[in-house]
């Protein structure tokens, strides 16, 4: 991506960066699929959101699937609120990278949508993915409702004996209940689509390890 301060470590309220009131200006028009950005989304709609280190990447994954509505990147996870690009890669706002997935569960469920994000990227990296070093890089899960959170956090602990047999340490993922997601900027918005740089940079795919569906479902 571009040349970014490298930061390990979360700034405290009192050192994170101000931000703005305004929120940021980009189109409606998903460049792929065609559908609003921003919404009002149809009725029965959830909503989803996961870091996966460049969000460039990890929006492609989701936006080839079935019953995904919409796909957006942003910011999430963080205190400074309207964040900048230039600002989240600072590492002093908090926020990580995020793609925001909009899907019909009567297609597509979110367990499916876990089992894209655990094994198209590296969760045991900490503040990094690869080569991309820093805060905005680390691995999250941010939950719109109670029952994510719960569907997510047994996904982990099913995911966690597999990625460990494999030799790959601890997942470090950070998962919590969605605060609230800012929108990256237009050029950032679908990045990787024919129509805008279909040869950009892309980190994401499979890690070679398959992570079980459904278990929240069994679960307790």
């Amino acid at each position: 991506m571009f040349l970014r301060r490298m930061s390990a470590e979360l700034p405290t309220p009192d050192r994170a960066l101000p931000g703005r009131p305004i929120a940021m200006p980009i189109g409606d028009r998903h460049e792929v699929l065609g559908s609003s950005l921003k919404g009002p989304f149809p009725a029965g709609a959830q909503v989803a959101v996961f870091g996966m280190g460049c969000f460039w990447g990890a929006e492609r994954l989701f936006w080839t699937l079935p019953g995904v509505l919409t796909t957006s990147v942003g910011y999430a996870g963080g205190i400074t609120p309207n964040p900048t690009y230039e600002e989240v890669c600072s590492g002093m706002t908090g926020h990580t990278e995020v793609v925001q997935v909009v899907y019909d569960p009567t297609v597509i469920s979110y367990e499916d949508l876990l089992k894209v994000f655990w094994e198209n990227h590296d969760p045991t990296q900490g503040m990094r993915q690869g080569n991309d070093v820093g805060t905005q890089y680390r691995s999250a899960i941010y939950a719109s409702t109670d029952e994510q959170l719960a569907t997510a956090t047994a996904s982990r602990d099913a995911f966690a004996p597999i990625v460990a047999r494999a030799g790959k340490g601890e997942i470090t993922t950070e998962i919590d209940r969605l605060g609230d997601y800012y929108f990256a900027e237009d050029y950032h918005q679908q990045y990787l689509a024919p129509t805008k740089n279909p040869n950009g940079y892309c980190n994401h795919g499979p890690n070679g390890l398959s992570c079980p569906v459904g278990v929240a479902r069994t679960a307790g």
